[in-house]
């Protein structure tokens, strides 16, 4: 039984570590995971870049493009969401704390996208409070890409090899 499932991870890795599968794999991901469905990016861009580690910056290029158009998706749902509420009815925000904080940092804080549980939502608060479209795409890229090179090296040098045979 072991053999069979070590032999399946390795093929599986093996199949991921083709571009023509690999990175449009990872870009579907990341995509997804960006937008406010709950899904993990790292483990497809750590297998894919662990299976074949010449793809590292590939996969960190396809990974920033993918979130980062997740949460371009998300700031457009969020610009979307606030042109429909103001339709029906004007009302009081629900957190103006943390509303009177994103104003303050405005597109900046749009760094923080990369952040679990807050980030994807940060993207969409943004297209809300209509912050300048493109700053926050940039700033959205930043701390996206940031967080794919941090992560990748990190789970690349601290995840033991018997973990993974």
């Amino acid at each position: 039984m072991e053999a069979w499932l070590g032999q399946l991870i390795h093929d599986l890795l093996a199949a991921l570590a083709l571009p023509q599968v690999g990175l449009v794999a990872v870009f579907i991901i990341t995509f997804v995971s960006a937008t406010l469905l709950p899904l993990g990016s790292e483990p497809a861009v750590f297998l894919v870049v662990k299976a074949d580690p010449s793809m590292f910056w590939p996969v960190i290029v396809v990974a920033t493009l993918g979130n980062t158009l997740g949460g371009v998706t998300s700031w457009w749902v969020g610009y979307g969401a606030e042109k429909a509420v103001e339709a029906v009815k004007h009302r009081e925000p629900p957190n103006p704390r943390a509303l009177a904080w994103l104003k303050r940092f405005g597109p900046k804080a749009c760094v923080l996208s990369w952040l679990p549980i807050v980030g994807d939502p940060l993207c969409a608060v943004a297209g809300w409070l209509k912050l300048p479209f493109w700053p926050c795409v940039g700033w959205m890229a930043l701390g996206k890409g940031l967080r794919f090179i941090c992560f990748t090296v990190a789970l690349l040098y601290f995840i033991p090899e018997s973990w993974l045979s």
